[in-house]
């Protein structure tokens, strides 16, 4: 297989999934750096034991995940009051919006509506985070319901 290939075919979809995690543009880039590195360095070892997409979003996931834990067990400090959040440059506001939803949503779920947002079948999914299909159709369905009622509670700017 061949890395370079891989990364210009996986890259943008897997910083989107990333972007769903964090919601920080420069953080995903970050993690989707870390993902091919690892990817790189472990792309041996690939058994074909599933999809090769399927194995490099499980690690983007695993990734994205160990990032929150240790930024969760780390003391958080307080921001001095006069600075402004960073916002996303060139991103639309309704994208931008989605993915600070999705940011807010449990893990399981953004991890669920990410890959199902990257068009990923179902059945990959399931193989990914570790359930049924049918729960995984499940959780589609009620993600897809609190991102709209979302919407719906920000009003008509979107």
């Amino acid at each position: 297989m061949d890395f370079e290939k891989l990364y210009k075919t996986y890259w943008q979809r897997i910083f989107r999934v990333c972007m769903g995690y964090v919601n920080n543009y420069s953080l995903a880039q970050d993690l989707t750096q870390e993902t091919f590195i690892i990817v790189w360095k472990q792309l041996p070892k690939f058994r074909n034991e599933s999809n090769i997409g399927t194995w490099i979003f499980r690690i983007a996931s695993n990734n994205c995940l160990r990032h929150i834990e240790v930024e969760n067990r780390m003391k958080k400090t307080t921001l001095p009051i006069d600075l402004k959040q960073e916002t996303l440059v060139s991103v639309e506001p309704k994208i931008q919006f989605l993915y600070k939803c999705i940011s807010e949503l449990k893990e399981i779920d953004r991890i669920v509506i990410s890959l199902e947002l990257e068009e990923i079948k179902q059945s990959e999914i399931a193989k990914i985070v570790g359930l049924s299909e049918v729960n995984v159709r499940v959780k589609i369905h009620r993600i897809k319901e609190k991102l709209t009622q979302k919407f719906k509670d920000h009003g008509n700017q979107y």
